[in-house]
């Protein structure tokens, strides 16, 4: 299984609004649009690489918002992905809209989807049924932001919540499953897989992240043999 949580491309000049005030959206230099040429071509790229090194029944999980998310989900069609569910992460706790001219934005996307249409796809589907109450999980799924303990070693401006994903772990991997992050990030998947027992390779550019991933995979296992081997 691939997890990826790509640039969406937002830091260009925008507002936002952190711990009650104002500031300027600028997350870094790898979240500046080129242009939606550029944008796309990049995306296209990545997938493709994506989609070389998953097996045969593979499926990958890819985070966005409208920024990104419809470039993304052109591609894959693009390359022959068959996408299997678009999931609808609701935020209970969204930044207010500041410019009152907009509805606040509480929502992202997770596409999910299999390598190709041949993909004979796992789903855990009465695992999933199970922690929805016995009902039938549906897209829309409701979590809050990492909070300060995800945040203990340090914060990433697009961290993603462990919650979120340990389910798409859950419900598209067996236990032992080989999961592939090519934007780890603050090692969020990392931290998803040693916890419900599954592999992890993690690609991260910024070495101060990839220390940051470092510092919290081995928190989680204080005590023991080092688990994490980063290579330059």
């Amino acid at each position: 299984m691939i997890f990826a949580d790509p640039p969406y491309f937002l830091s260009n000049g925008g507002i936002t609004c952190h711990a009650g005030k104002m500031v300027k959206v600028d997350k870094g230099d790898w979240d500046q649009s080129q242009g939606a040429e550029l944008n796309h071509e990049f995306n296209r790229e990545w997938l493709q690489r994506c989609q070389q090194v998953l097996k045969p029944n593979g499926t990958i999980w890819i985070t966005g918002t409208h920024h990104v998310i419809f470039s993304i989900g052109y591609a894959m069609q693009q390359l022959g992905y068959k996408i299997l569910n678009d999931i609808v992460w609701q935020k209970p706790n969204p930044p207010p809209n500041l410019s009152c001219r907009y509805f606040t934005h509480a929502t992202e996307t997770v596409l999910w989807a299999a390598k190709n249409s041949a993909s004979k796809h796992y789903f855990n589907y009465d695992l999933m049924r199970e922690a929805n109450d016995g009902k039938q999980m549906k897209t829309v799924w409701t979590f809050t932001a990492p909070g300060r303990g995800e945040k203990t070693f340090g914060k990433h401006p697009t961290q993603k919540p462990l919650a979120l994903v340990e389910r798409c772990l859950l419900a598209a991997t067996p236990e032992n499953a080989l999961v592939l992050d090519p934007f780890l990030g603050s090692g969020t998947t990392a931290i998803a897989c040693l916890r419900q027992r599954r592999q992890c390779v993690g690609i991260e550019l910024d070495p101060a992240f990839i220390q940051l991933s470092i510092d919290r995979i081995q928190a989680e296992q204080p005590d023991g043999e080092p688990i994490v081997s980063a290579v330059a």
